[in-house]
């Protein structure tokens, strides 16, 4: 069963991510490390003792489809109250609104917890998370009135309609469109598909973020505006109206987080109201919904990152018990006449088992890092946030990309150490990989994501941000030096040539992306973005085994380097030298 690994998140907030220091200079009022060990505590309470032993529930039950209602597994419903009642909707949102305005470092480590004691649960609530953040930077003073609250308290759930059947990860082929109304209004037409969430038996209403077109739009991206259209409609004085006209047509059969219904949306076909349309309200400007969206999107490609982190650390945790459990064989150094000796200790299984173990960490230091920056945009000194603000940006998609990553393949080493088992989904262990697939392909696919990276966030500030980036985990590889742990081994020595290998890859692509080479800039681009996690990661975790003075933490920062960053070099060959190769290849697939 999962227990929050709530003294490595203790760690990594506060020797890691800076949430220390953020409470040492008083940035956040009222907020203190007694207050938040405290939250962390009931949070890995409420994760372990009331939502965890509702996951296979989740995962074998599934959600249910009928005649446009969706019911989702025993239990769920009640567990979203409890969950609801527990504040844990509002960490982060707005004290306007009934939220806690607590640091995303907070709420972002409540959100792992969530989901490694049940991924599709935990994924309806986060979801809400970003349109609250959407709607109050974006919508008009009466819509805030009129949803945020609810939000915040939970007692209605909110979700992102972007995909339609032609239009994926290409936004330019959206169709949906909406029309003016003479009261203000909008009227919605069209199909989405993937809406997590969409329909469910968790709240009354449920208030939909739609991407759509006018019929004077531009074409494009830059002629989606976003828009609220709501399960239900709200009257004057809050209470729910009639019908929208919006149903769940169908719900996806899917290969994992069964629970989470996955819904196709239908707006506007008549089946409700006196008249086809779906009533929707504008956020924000027309024409501008994707700029509006993207404050919703990086917040949830945030969230699908700590979801790979999540599923991983539920992952290591299954593989190490079973480990412990297990016998065969007889490792090393055991006696030949005691009995067969646990898998634990033999070298295959134990590098395994570290493999995931520093792999988690490496991707925990990097989200927790990210969220860390959002707090310094919100919190810390005003003439510093347009610096923090690109820290964000070049963080992101490295988090979400790697980060879901890892998820896959930290699952899939927790497989192989259960052995046969591990393929008996009676250990849970192929739950969990089912569970981790899905996020290296929404919000975004991860080669989007190496996309945006390369082509985005890399030129921010004529390249000086990643640059500076750069310099400071050179700092940070030169403090381990420094310290001279025994524990460390060769780790700077080995950070050092990783960010020789980044800082190269890094002024390459700069170079080709100033000539113009686009194309091969992006053949580089995914290998890119692993090699600058490693890179990041590996420092951010080094640099806090020293701040805490762990041994623990050491040793393990030592394999990590000697194990994991040797493969640096070769991403850097690929990323300078692989472009060619790729191009010439590719011809073969013509035919």
């Amino acid at each position: 069963m999962y227990r929050a690994p709530v003294e490595e998140i203790d760690h990594t907030l506060n020797h890691i991510a800076g949430l220390r220091e953020l409470l040492d200079a008083g940035l956040v009022e009222g907020l203190s490390p007694d207050v938040v060990a405290a939250i962390l505590e009931e949070a890995a309470r409420f994760a372990g003792d009331e939502m965890a032993p509702l996951a296979r529930i989740g995962d074998e039950h599934g959600a249910r489809w009928h005649d446009g209602e969706v019911t989702t597994p025993p239990g769920w419903p009640e567990l979203y109250r409890e969950w609801c009642e527990g504040g844990w909707n509002g960490i982060s949102a707005p004290e306007e609104w009934g939220g806690q305005a607590l640091p995303m470092t907070l709420s972002l480590a409540t959100l792992e917890m969530w989901n490694s004691a049940s991924m599709g649960f935990a994924i309806g609530p986060t979801l809400t998370i970003g349109a609250i953040e959407a709607l109050d930077k974006h919508a008009s003073d009466r819509l805030k009135k009129t949803y945020l609250e609810k939000l915040v308290s939970g007692e209605w759930i909110a979700t992102m309609n972007l995909t339609e059947p032609q239009a994926g990860s290409d936004l330019n082929a959206l169709k949906t469109r909406a029309e003016p109304a003479e009261d203000g209004t909008y009227r919605i037409y069209g199909q989405k598909i993937f809406i997590t969430f969409g329909e469910h038996d968790f709240t009354e209403n449920i208030v939909h973020l739609v991407l759509a077109r006018l019929p004077d739009a531009p074409p494009g991206t830059k002629g989606i505006s976003l828009f609220v259209v709501p399960k239900f409609l709200v009257n004057e004085d809050g209470t729910l109206g009639p019908r929208n006209d919006l149903f769940c047509a169908s719900i996806e059969r899917k290969l994992g987080i069964h629970g989470a219904p996955t819904c196709t949306m239908i707006y506007g076909d008549g089946r409700f109201g006196d008249a086809p349309g779906a009533v929707g309200w504008l956020i924000g400007e027309e024409n501008r919904g994707l700029a509006c969206m993207f404050t919703m999107m990086n917040n949830a490609r945030l969230a699908v990152g700590i979801q790979g982190v999540a599923v991983a650390e539920a992952a290591y945790q299954k593989a190490l018990a079973y480990a412990r459990e297990r016998r065969q064989g007889r490792a090393p150094g055991a006696s030949r006449s005691g009995e067969m000796s646990p898998i634990a200790e033999h070298p295959d299984v134990q590098r395994m088992l570290l493999n995931m173990n520093s792999m988690v960490k490496t991707a925990r230091a990097l989200a927790y890092s990210c969220a860390h920056a959002m707090d310094m945009v919100r919190f810390g000194p005003q003439e510093k946030a347009a610096f923090w603000q690109e820290r964000v940006n070049l963080l992101t998609p490295v988090v979400k990309a790697f980060s879901t990553d890892i998820g896959v393949e930290v699952a899939s080493l927790g497989i192989q150490v259960h052995g046969g088992m591990g393929y008996i989904e009676e250990t849970g262990a192929a739950a969990l990989f089912r569970d981790a697939r899905i996020a290296p392909i929404y919000e975004g696919t991860n080669g989007i994501q190496a996309i945006d990276l390369v082509l985005r966030k890399l030129p921010q500030s004529e390249g000086e941000h990643i640059r500076s980036f750069i310099a400071e985990l050179r700092q940070s590889a030169d403090f381990v030096r420094r310290s001279n742990m025994p524990e460390l081994g060769e780790t700077a020595a080995r950070l050092n040539d990783a960010l020789a290998d980044l800082e190269e890859a890094t002024e390459h692509l700069l170079y080709l992306l100033n000539e113009g080479e686009t194309g091969a800039a992006l053949c580089g681009a995914t290998p890119y973005l692993r090699l600058f996690a490693l890179t990041a990661g590996a420092a951010m975790v080094a640099r806090g085994a020293v701040t805490a003075n762990s041994r623990p933490h050491g040793r393990l920062c030592r394999f990590l380097a000697e194990s994991h960053l040797g493969e640096t070099g070769a991403l850097k060959r690929t990323v300078v030298n692989g472009a060619e190769s790729l191009i010439a290849a590719a011809s073969v697939m013509e035919g």
